[in-house]
């Protein structure tokens, strides 16, 4: 029996030793001084023309990425930032009116597909978050409830897609339960948190 349980308690400790070792620490920087929002379906575009009221509005963007609006049909919005959208507006509305002045403003964030933070496994509220500029692991933990009590938060991992998926390890425990802001990191587009559930 003393020799089953010396095997379990070794045992044990290898899984915690390759669990722990197994992905690199998150960088704590991560954010791109250059990001640029894109426009993705659900958000919400305030089409602004300058005096021309009659076709200034407030448009959903539909699930397949486009958008329509008075003297224009299906134009492309998903995964274009709000400047170039609104010269692509103008270059449309030039074919009814004389030059044209557009601006778009984004009123409701959802994002791109590709650019929203996924949180799964043992978050309290597991969901898609969009993406922030500066957005921290602190910030995703907020907005998820934080983790539940099944979960092993300091194996939980961010899978970096815009790195061709590569996988780092994060302490969620110590952020969290404990108040470690050393435990705090930046997220990118794209990232998605597996939180997994502990063996104890």
């Amino acid at each position: 029996m003393k020799n089953v349980l010396k095997w379990l308690a070794i045992a044990a400790a290898s899984l915690a030793i390759v669990g722990c070792g197994s992905h690199p620490a998150a960088p704590s920087a991560a954010a791109s001084a250059d990001y640029s929002y894109k426009i993705g379906p659900g958000d919400n575009l305030n089409i602004v023309v300058w005096r021309n009221p009659e076709l200034s509005m407030s448009v959903p963007v539909r699930p397949d990425g486009k958008i329509s609006s008075p003297l224009i049909d299906d134009l492309n919005a998903m995964g274009k930032d709000s400047t170039t959208l609104a010269r692509e507006i103008e270059k449309e509305l030039a074919k009814f009116i004389r030059d044209p002045v557009v601006t778009v403003i984004v009123t409701g964030f959802v994002g791109p597909y590709s650019e929203q933070i996924r949180v799964i496994g043992e978050a309290t509220k597991p969901q898609i978050l969009p993406y922030k500029q500066k957005m921290t692991l602190l910030d995703v933990m907020i907005a998820v409830g934080g983790i539940t009590d099944f979960a092993d938060g300091n194996k939980a991992s961010i899978l970096r897609t815009s790195e061709n998926n590569a996988q780092y390890s994060v302490r969620l425990k110590d952020l969290v339960k404990r108040g470690d802001v050393s435990a705090n990191v930046e997220m990118k587009p794209g990232d998605v948190l597996i939180i997994p559930q502990s063996w104890f």
